[in-house]
C-alpha cells in the first residue's frame, strides 16, 4: 500500500511519462511545493501524441524480440473528442498549429502539450531519453533508470511515484485454443503504415 503524503511537507516525487497526464501531474505536484523529477523515454514531451512513421517489425506486436515503436498514432489520426473536452481547465486547447477543426489532428494536440510544458516551465523537471527500468518500495520508492544517449544509469529513492506511462505500447491479444490469436486492441498504426508501404512498393 502506498503511504499517504502529508499536504504540509515537501516530498521528492518521480513522475514516469511526459504525456498529457505526466505533464499536468508534474505541474500540480510542483504547485503543492514538492520536488519533482519527470522521466521521459522520448526526446520530447507529448507521449502517445508523438507521431512517427516507423512501424514495428511484427504488425501484431507479439514477438518479444521486435523493435518496439512507442507510438500508436497514425498519419491521419484525429481526436475522437472535441477540443473543448481535451484541454486542461486553465489552459484550453485553442487553435495552435493551424488546424481549426473541432476534432483536431494529432499534430495539434502535440503542439498543445508542448505549449503547456513551456508555459509552466515543466521541461526543466524532465529527464528526456531516460527509461525507467524498475520501481518499487514500501515507505520509499526506489527508481532505477537509464539515460539512453549518455548511458547514465541511476538508482534513486523517492517519497512517491506517479506512473503516467500510458497503456498503448502492448496490444491486447485474446488467446484462443487452436493456436489462433485475435487482436482486440491492435496497433492500427502498424496495419495502416504497412498497407501504405505495400501499395507504394517501398
Amino acid at each position: 500500500m502506498t503511504p499517504s503524503l502529508s499536504p504540509t511537507t515537501s516530498h521528492h516525487v518521480a513522475v514516469i511519462g511526459a504525456g498529457a497526464a505526466g505533464l499536468v501531474a508534474a505541474r500540480e505536484l510542483r504547485r503543492e511545493g514538492h520536488s519533482v523529477v519527470v522521466f521521459e523515454r522520448q526526446k520530447q514531451v507529448g507521449g502517445t501524441w508523438i507521431y512517427t512513421d516507423h512501424v514495428e517489425t511484427d504488425p501484431l506486436s507479439v514477438d518479444p524480440t521486435r523493435t518496439v515503436v512507442h507510438s500508436s498514432v497514425y498519419a491521419s489520426l484525429r481526436t475522437n473528442l472535441p477540443r473543448e473536452c481535451m484541454g486542461y481547465l486553465d489552459f484550453p486547447l485553442v487553435v495552435r498549429s493551424g488546424d481549426p477543426r473541432r476534432f483536431p489532428s494529432h499534430g495539434e494536440v502535440l503542439a498543445y502539450l508542448q505549449d503547456f510544458a513551456k508555459e509552466f516551465a515543466i521541461e526543466e523537471m524532465i529527464r528526456f531519453e531516460t527509461a525507467v527500468e524498475s520501481e518499487g518500495g514500501n515507505r520509499k520508492w526506489r527508481v532505477e533508470s537509464t539515460e539512453t544517449e549518455k548511458r547514465v544509469r541511476r538508482d534513486e529513492v523517492y517519497d512517491a511515484v506517479v506512473v503516467c506511462s500510458g497503456h498503448y505500447t502492448e496490444p491486447r491479444l485474446a488467446d484462443i485454443p487452436g493456436n489462433l490469436k485475435l487482436c482486440y486492441l491492435c496497433h492500427f498504426k502498424n496495419v495502416e503504415e504497412v498497407e501504405l508501404h505495400r501499395k507504394s512498393g517501398t
